[in-house]
């Protein structure tokens, strides 16, 4: 793609294509809707960036994302507050909330262990599940990792650290999800019945 007439307008696509899985024609395409926009359209569509950036908040239970100190799963005093289910990150929340068949709290690690990618367990959110699974209110923790050797990894590690074991249910997604998918790329009725149909965790896999 030929350098743009504008220098503004070139510095717009570069921030648009900036994101992932946006290529520069869909960024100049992006970039020129927001140009027939009004000022007051333009205004609300970067106040709300920016408030998103300046306001979030991680929460301080599960590390999910938040308007306030705790979210709303975790304050929401109808969910199953004896399940725990251990996701790699936010997006994986997104795509068993989609598909309404869980009702228990998560705990979100920040990635999975990966040694090729310089992360370690002391890099991810360990320690606070270990905390939170310590409470005799727990009664189960299902892990919800991609079904790859780092996931896999990632679930032994945390295994092997958890405390009580010999009094709460530890589980995980049953089979049917394909091996190195991320859950955020499997469909709602998979996901679904994978996590109804979860199985005891066995460090044998």
């Amino acid at each position: 793609m030929q350098s743009l007439s504008s220098k503004l307008l070139e510095k717009a696509v570069e921030q648009f294509a900036s994101l992932p899985g946006i290529g520069r024609k869909t960024a100049l395409r992006y970039v020129l809707h927001m140009l027939r926009q009004s000022p007051e359209e333009v205004k609300q569509f970067t106040d709300s960036i920016t408030a998103l950036k300046e306001a979030i908040k991680e929460c301080q239970h599960c590390h999910n994302i938040s308007d306030s100190d705790i979210c709303e799963i975790c304050s929401d005093p109808k969910r199953d507050a004896q399940t725990i289910c251990v996701v790699e990150n936010i997006k994986d929340i997104m795509s068993l909330e989609a598909t309404g068949q869980y009702h228990g709290l998560y705990h979100v690690l920040g990635g999975i262990i990966s040694p090729m990618d310089g992360i370690g367990p002391s890099d991810l959110h360990i320690n606070t599940l270990l905390e939170r699974v310590a409470n005799p209110s727990v009664k189960e923790v299902i892990f919800a990792l991609r079904a790859t050797i780092e996931g896999d990894t990632t679930g032994y590690y945390i295994f092997k650290k958890l405390p009580r074991q010999d009094e709460i249910t530890i589980s995980t997604l049953a089979k049917g999800i394909a091996i190195g998918n991320d859950l955020e790329y499997t469909d709602e009725l998979t996901l679904g019945r994978s996590l109804v149909n979860r199985v005891k965790f066995s460090l044998n896999g």
